[in-house]
Formats: C-alpha cells, structure tokens, sequence
C-alpha cells in the first residue's frame, strides 16, 4: 500500500471550498476521487484570479482528482450518479442545502437501495437538523453568527470578519476527519452512515474557552485586538522597521524577556512579577516593551527572542510568506503541471505520515477531462453513448 486511504473511493458533489477541500484531503491521503461538475464546469472556475484563462480558485481544491460533468438536473444524469453509487462509491460528498439531495432522488435512504454501506458526507451552513438549517449560509454569516467575527479586531472596532474563508476550511477538515471515522466504523461493523458537518458548529468549536467560559462563568471576553486574551507582554509589536509577534507571558517567559531587554528588574517588580499582576497593570508594561521593540530592527529583535527561547515570529506578508525556508523546507509549496494552465503551484500536504505520506500526485483537472475514462471503462458505456449524452446536455 502507497497510501493511507488506498482503495477509497469518493464521488465528490461538492463545489467552491468546503467540500472540495474535504475530498482534497482524502484525495491527498490517496483516496480515489471523482469530481462532479455540470457541463461547463462548476461556478468556482468563473472566480478571479487566473492563470493563463484558468481559475486558481479551483485549481488549489481540486488536485489529485478525476473530474466528469454529469447535469444532476437531468434524470439521465442522476441515473448515472445512482450507477456510480452502485458499481463503485464507498463515500459520497456534498455540500447542497439540506434537502437538495432527496429532491434529486439521491438522499442517503435512497442511496442506502443501491449500496447499502454507503457513507454520505454533507457539509452545510447550518447543519441537517435544527430550526435555520433551511436558511442560505455563507462562510461569512458562519463567522457572523458564530461569535468569531464579534471577538475579531480591536476593542473600539467594529466587528471583524478573518482575512480567510475560515468557516469553509475548518468544516472541510472536519468532515474528512468524519469521513475517515465513518470508513473506520464500517470497516469494523460493515454499516455506512450519515456524516452531517455545519460550518455554523466548525466556527463555534473554535471559540473554546470563550464559549465556556460564558456558559459556566457568565464572563464575557473583550475584544483584545493584537493582545493576548489571558497574558502579557503577548501581541504585535511595531519596530523600527516592521511588526513581529512575541509571547513573553508566563513567569517564565517574562523573567527571559526581561533579561533579553536588558531590564531583568521588571521580573521583581510587584506591578509585573506575577501573571495576574501584569494583566491588571497591561498598558503600563506594553508602553515599556514598546519603547523598547520601536528602537530595533525586527532582525535585531528575533535574535534576542531566539537566543532567550521565547516563542516570536516576524509579521510577514503574503510574498515573505512564501519565501519561509521553514515552509519551503515542508513541501508547503507544491509545483505541478495544468492540462492547460502550465505550471502552477498549489499548497502542499499538511499531515506528514512517516510510513504512509501523502502527495500531490495528480494535477488539478479540467472540466470533464476523465468523462471518457470515468464513463467508457468504468460504467461501460459506449463511446457512441457517451456521445449521444453529451449532445443532450447529459454530460
């Protein structure tokens, strides 16, 4: 075996980033994977910006798989889909809103007729279940109403959303972590089951503390902006020639910034010398860090913080980003070569299984690029069939 999830196959429903990125996962992982797309292709290839007439919106979620285009409004083509469930799925993954897939004769009490261990992976807003689970969502109403978007900025801001679709990532990984407990569950008791994934839920997972705290304590957290919520000295400083992050909270880290400030009498100082006492006196003791990041160079600073151990990263934009030895140095960045495209760079395999990795094996597909092998030498049909199929909008 070459790779952890080989001989799982996927039919892949979804489109733009939170269930594309699930089966990406388990793409990567070397799960087989065919995407499904309407002819013409999904909507996600029209999103700026592009690569030579390309989009890389769908370029970076759809490596590593097969593409087809099938017209799920046809009942010809959901009838291929129902084939493909029968002859060859082990997961099906979706992202419609909830109740999509019965209308479309393919919910899972449907698709248990045809195989009956199916797995059914639906991400959504707001979940299968639940009084808004009707309502449209967007990773942004899931940041909204999560609670993310209102602990995001600084205190005397408004309200503000993460410069990611972070609602969409999360969910996706969530899912493929489902997905993978699902495989696990059947392969030990031989029952498929539902996979119901919100993005709604992801986000507020994230909030951890916050959201307990509230529930058991009736605390209600601040907005901290750029400042650590529970410690200090721990946020963005601004120096002479940049912004960098450094953590120096705990007693010990202190007694080390301290010392790396060359004011090792801060530790002692009854306003600083225990957590709770620098919280309650926070302002006094960031305008003494301040003055003291503003006089150097970030690259003055960062070997200080290295040579005392305290846990600190330079600010960097999207191009020094991509220019980390540490990232490069972990695949991060992976080159591959588009159909049509040429070469194109998408991000590389996060988890790093020792026995078996991960890769970017295949590039991202273009539209229906697998219709004659997915439909000829895998369901059999005939090229004068598949032919007749797409002269009717079929595929």
């Amino acid at each position: 075996m070459n790779f952890a999830l080989e001989g799982v196959r996927v039919l892949d429903l979804s489109r733009f980033i939170a269930g594309p990125s699930c089966t990406m996962l388990l793409a990567d992982m070397g799960a087989d994977v065919i995407k499904v797309e309407r002819p013409g292709g999904e909507d996600s290839r029209q999103v700026a910006p592009f690569m030579n007439g390309h989009s890389v919106y769908t370029m970076v979620f759809n490596r590593n798989k097969r593409a087809i285009t099938v017209n799920t409004r046809d009942e010809q083509g959901r009838n291929l889909l129902r084939k493909l469930v029968r002859e060859w799925a082990d997961v099906v993954v979706e992202n419609y809103r909830p109740g999509t897939m019965d209308k479309m004769g393919l919910g899972y009490e449907q698709l248990k007729t045809l195989k009956e261990d199916i797995i059914l992976t639906s991400v959504s807003g707001l979940g299968q279940t639940g009084p808004l689970k009707d309502r449209a969502m967007f990773d942004a109403a899931a940041q909204a109403m999560s609670g993310l978007a209102y602990r995001n900025g600084r205190p005397d801001d408004p309200p503000m959303f993460t410069g990611v679709f972070l609602a969409d990532y999360i969910a996706g990984a969530y899912a493929a972590f489902g997905t993978m407990a699902a495989l696990f569950h059947r392969e030990l008791t031989g029952e498929g089951q539902v996979v119901d994934v919100a993005l709604l839920d992801s986000l507020f997972s994230v909030l951890g503390v916050q959201m307990a705290a509230w529930l058991l304590l009736r605390e209600k957290m601040p907005r901290t902006g750029n400042r650590d919520l529970y410690t200090a000295p721990a946020k963005i400083f601004e120096a002479a020639d940049g912004y960098i992050y450094f953590h120096g909270g705990t007693d010990s880290l202190f007694k080390r910034l301290a010392s790396a400030m060359g004011k090792s009498e801060l530790a002692e100082d009854p306003r600083f010398a225990t957590s709770p006492a620098r919280m309650e006196n926070v302002e006094e003791l960031e305008e003494i860090v301040d003055s003291w990041v503003r006089e150097q160079n970030v690259s003055e600073i960062s070997t200080k913080l290295e040579e005392a151990g305290i846990p600190y990263g330079p600010v960097a934009d999207i191009p020094e980003a991509t220019s980390n030895p540490q990232l490069r140095a972990r695949e991060m960045m992976v080159e591959v070569d588009h159909a049509q495209a040429g070469r194109i760079v998408v991000p590389g395999i996060v988890d790093k299984l020792s026995k078996t990795p991960g890769s970017v094996h295949m590039d991202p597909s273009t539209v229906g690029q697998h219709n004659q092998e997915v439909f000829c030498d895998l369901l059999k049909l005939s090229p004068q069939e598949l032919e007749e199929l797409r002269s009717q909008g079929v595929v």
